[in-house]
């Protein structure tokens, strides 16, 4: 890990483990707010998901907005010590969409200064959500999946051709032998049918 890294990834992850944890021990507040994403996500996703997941979402929305808090402070110590980072990341910017609209739709305000305060904190959570996006894509300089299975791939199609020609020059080689060997096995039965031919006369 790089000193930028060892330094980038708690400065990210602070946020996520400070509200994170304000979420879990004082969650009334937010519960207004929340209230009505809640309201249409969780049908939504109790339906789309596997019955033991599903069975397991809470109800209440004070209870969701502590779990969304215990997702943060965990996602966001896994990326601060870089121990599963890249899922954390991916986790902690997955939450963090509900988490901005429920928190700071801007474009509901009617008072002038309250929408400007709501917009900024809607931009900062983009912010905070492409440093996710990119902490959840950073393979530390080494191959990713999909550039290792691209590679892959062209080492094995050129395998693949490499071969082709390795037994194709092995056919072409085989063949010549083959008619050189026909050529001199003709040569000899002309050089045997001489020879007797030569010794009817002399006898």
């Amino acid at each position: 890990m790089t000193v930028v890294r060892a330094l980038a990834r708690p400065l990210l992850s602070v946020i996520f483990v400070v509200q994170g944890a304000n979420s879990i021990r004082n969650p009334e507040p937010l519960v207004p707010k929340a209230q009505p994403v809640t309201d249409r996500l969780v049908p939504l996703v109790k339906r789309v998901a596997p019955a033991q997941v599903g069975d397991r979402i809470p109800d209440t929305t004070v209870n969701l907005v502590r779990l969304n808090g215990a997702v943060h402070v965990v996602g966001g110590l896994a990326l601060a010590s870089g121990k599963g980072r890249r899922l954390a990341a991916s986790v902690l910017a997955a939450s963090l969409v509900p988490t901005t609209i429920a928190g700071h739709p801007f474009w509901l305000e009617k008072d002038k200064t309250v929408r400007n305060t709501q917009r900024i904190q809607f931009l900062k959570n983009l912010s905070l959500l492409g440093g996710l996006l990119l902490a959840a894509v950073d393979t530390e300089g080494k191959p990713g999946v999909a550039w290792r299975a691209s590679h892959g791939a062209k080492a094995a199609k050129r395998e693949t051709k490499r071969s082709a020609k390795a037994a194709k020059r092995e056919t072409r080689r085989g063949a010549e032998t083959a008619k050189r060997q026909a050529k001199q096995l003709a040569h000899e039965a002309r050089q045997a049918a001489k020879l007797k031919k030569a010794e009817l006369h002399l006898g």
